[in-house]
């Protein structure tokens, strides 16, 4: 059964993994805050400009798939979640990582503001 916190996380997922699929890097970056603090696997960057380029660094093909493993509601606007993400590739093995994100409400829309990729 899904709580509102999942179905919140769920609504930014679905258009993160979307944007992904698609290669569409400015999509990616559309669901992040103008603030978003970004770690995939090099080192750390800060706002959507630099998750469109991380992004459209990325293989064409790539694909994610994901499940949420916990949600925390933090504040009436903030929520926390761990997943497990699995990212395809058409020419080699797929990578496992655990994900932390954290969303925010802005204004009428829920942003991720903090991604940090762990392959622990």
């Amino acid at each position: 059964m899904s709580s509102p916190d999942s179905e919140i996380l769920r609504g930014v997922l679905d258009r993160w993994r979307s944007a992904v699929d698609a290669h569409e890097p400015d999509r990616v970056a559309s669901c992040f805050t103008d603030d978003a603090i970004f770690q995939g696997l090099r080192p750390y960057s800060v706002g959507p400009e630099t998750v469109a380029a991380y992004y459209d660094s990325q293989p064409i093909g790539l694909t994610a798939a994901y499940e949420i493993r916990e949600t925390r509601r933090l504040a009436d606007d903030v929520v926390l979640g761990y997943l497990a993400v699995e990212f395809a590739f058409t020419d080699r093995p797929a990578l496992n990582v655990h994900l932390g994100v954290v969303v925010r409400r802005t204004g009428d829309r829920w942003l991720i503001s903090h991604y940090q990729v762990s392959q622990l």
